[in-house]
C-alpha cells in the first residue's frame, strides 16, 4: 500500500510539473503585463522611511511624485518638506531631494522594478545607472518601493498613493 501511495504521489507531482512547465511562459508574460498595467499612473509620496544600519527607522519627511506611463517609462521627483523654508533663510542655493527619469523593466518573479536612469538634474552620477526597487501593492491600494543594499538589507521604503483617475 505504501508503494502505491508513493507512486500516485510521484505521478501527481510529474503531472503538476509538466503542466507548470507548459504554462510558465504564457503565464509569466500575462503576469508581467498585469503588473505593468497595475503600475501605470501618477502617485504622490505618502512616506519615505529610511532604515539605518544601526537599527530603527527614520522618516525622511519628504514629499514627491512618481509616474509610470503606458510606454514603459517613469519619472520621479522628491524633496524634503522643509526645503522651501530652508531656502527662504538664505540667498545661497539650497539643494535637496531627487529627480530622474528613464525606461522601466520588471522582474515579476522577484517583485522587482528597475528604473534605468536616462537623466537626473539632481543626481548626475545616477545617469546610466539602474535604480532597483522591490515593489509591493498593498490591500489598501498603496505602492511600496523598497531599496536594498548589496547585502539585501532594506535601507529605505517609499510608499506611494495613486492620484487622479
Amino acid at each position: 500500500m505504501r508503494h502505491q501511495t508513493l507512486t500516485l504521489a510521484a505521478v501527481v507531482a510529474i503531472a503538476a510539473a509538466t503542466t507548470w512547465m507548459q504554462m510558465t511562459p504564457a503565464t509569466a508574460a500575462e503576469s508581467e503585463e498585469t503588473v505593468k498595467q497595475q503600475f501605470i499612473g501618477h502617485y504622490e509620496l505618502v512616506s519615505f522611511i529610511q532604515y539605518p544600519a544601526s537599527g530603527g527607522e527614520v522618516d525622511a519627511n519628504y514629499i514627491g511624485r512618481i509616474m509610470y506611463d503606458e510606454h514603459g517609462h517613469m519619472s520621479a521627483q522628491g524633496m524634503p518638506k522643509d526645503l522651501p523654508a530652508r531656502a527662504a533663510q538664505t540667498t545661497e542655493l539650497v539643494r535637496g531631494g531627487f529627480a530622474y527619469w528613464g525606461p522601466v523593466t520588471w522582474d515579476v518573479a522577484n517583485s522587482r522594478v528597475t528604473h534605468h536612469v536616462e537623466g537626473s538634474p539632481t543626481r548626475g552620477s545616477w545617469v546610466g545607472e539602474d535604480n532597483v526597487r522591490y515593489y509591493e501593492f498593498t490591500d489598501d491600494g498603496l505602492l511600496k518601493l523598497s531599496i536594498r543594499d548589496d547585502d539585501g538589507r532594506t535601507t529605505g521604503t517609499l510608499t506611494w498613493r495613486r492620484i487622479g483617475g
